[in-house]
C-alpha cells in the first residue's frame, strides 16, 4: 500500500480533519492535498512532519505494523 493512502486511512481512523493536519503539519491545505494526490512529490522530510501532526512513527505511514 503506498503512502498515501495509509496517511488517508490514519486520518480517518483517528476521526480527523484533513486540513487540521495539514496545519498541525505546517502546510497549507492546497499543499497538504496536492501531496496526498500525488501532485507533489513527499519527501523525507515531509514524511517526519506528516508522521508527527498524525501522532504515529515513519514507519507507520509506509505500512509497517510496529506491534509485530
Amino acid at each position: 500500500m503506498e503512502i498515501t493512502k495509509n496517511i488517508y486511512k490514519i486520518i480517518k481512523n483517528k476521526m480527523l480533519v484533513q486540513s487540521a493536519v495539514a496545519a498541525k503539519a505546517g502546510y497549507d491545505a492546497k499543499t497538504f492535498n496536492n501531496m496526498l494526490r500525488g501532485r507533489k512529490l513527499i519527501l523525507p522530510e515531509d514524511v517526519v512532519r506528516i508522521s508527527k501532526a498524525l501522532e504515529v512513527t515513519p514507519n507507520e505511514l509506509f505500512g509497517y505494523d510496529e506491534t509485530a
